[in-house]
């Protein structure tokens, strides 16, 4: 996944990065758009790898 997968989207840590990449591609789209909205409610600028592992909790994965 590049850099330009997430233009116009939050800065994703590397970390949080390597956590998506695990999601599987048919679900990951929208995974991506649910995390970020996870990152944004709670006030930041960063995707990091504990906004991912908490969304993917409340999927229950």
């Amino acid at each position: 996944m590049s850099n330009s997968d997430f233009a116009g989207v939050l800065e994703w840590t590397p970390e949080a990065k390597m956590k998506l990449k695990n999601i599987p591609f048919f679900v990951r789209s929208q995974a991506r758009q649910r995390i970020e909205q996870l990152a944004r409610e709670a006030r930041l600028d960063v995707v990091t790898a504990e906004i991912v592992e908490q969304a993917r909790l409340e999927f229950g994965q």
